[in-house]
């Protein structure tokens, strides 16, 4: 029980983000992750233009 207590305590202390910086990171993820996949699709693309030219 004292360990349910200082868990409802130490809740209590926690600084949650605001709307706007839950906002503001979620964009910043989404963002990031489809850069990542443009990069990633663009790379395996020449990739297989470079196989295709040279071993197919």
């Amino acid at each position: 029980m004292k360990f349910i207590k200082s868990v409802f305590h130490e809740m209590t202390l926690v600084t949650w983000p605001t709307a706007k910086e839950t906002r503001r990171d979620t964009t910043t993820v989404i963002i990031t992750s489809l850069l990542f996949a443009l990069y990633f699709a663009l790379a395996d693309w020449i990739i297989l233009l470079l196989l295709n030219a040279f071993i197919f």
